[in-house]
């Protein structure tokens, strides 16, 4: 595991042209495996998710986010498919669907990044229309652009 900083863009579309939108840096860990990259970071309060531990896998055109601690979930992104998935918090669980659209990725040994696009539904009824981007650059290097 390699020590690095990760920036990190979502942007929510709620419909009716109501937008919200987070952007923020924070510490990670690193390493890849042969064509998978694994990505690993402490939520916060800025996420609303503090308590939690946010892990990306990542090979090919599916990305694997699992979250453990606070918040619990495992989302498999698959562009074109669509999958089923339990959004567990300390007020209850809800059952969930994601509808990837998109995803472009380019990670090597020394970091790299990744945008996914994706609608979430619950019952069928699209709840929000996403937009994912990850940046992932090791410690010391230029996080601008």
């Amino acid at each position: 595991m390699n020590n690095v900083i990760i920036q990190i863009k979502s942007l929510q579309n709620y419909g009716f042209d109501d937008e919200d939108g987070i952007e923020f840096t924070t510490d990670g860990q690193y390493f890849t495996d042969g064509d998978m990259a694994c990505i690993s970071y402490e939520e916060t309060a800025v996420t609303g998710m503090e308590g939690t531990t946010t892990r990306l896998m990542v090979e090919g055109r599916q990305v694997v986010l699992d979250r453990t601690g606070l918040i619990r979930s495992r989302m498999v992104f698959t562009p074109g498919e669509k999958n089923a998935f339990q959004y567990t918090t300390p007020y209850g669980v809800a059952n969930l669907g994601i509808d990837t659209r998109e995803v472009t990725q380019h990670f090597d040994e020394n970091g790299g990044e990744m945008e996914l696009i994706y609608v979430v539904n619950m019952e069928h009824a699209v709840v929000t229309r996403n937009k994912f981007h990850i940046t992932v650059r090791q410690m010391g290097e230029n996080t601008n652009g």
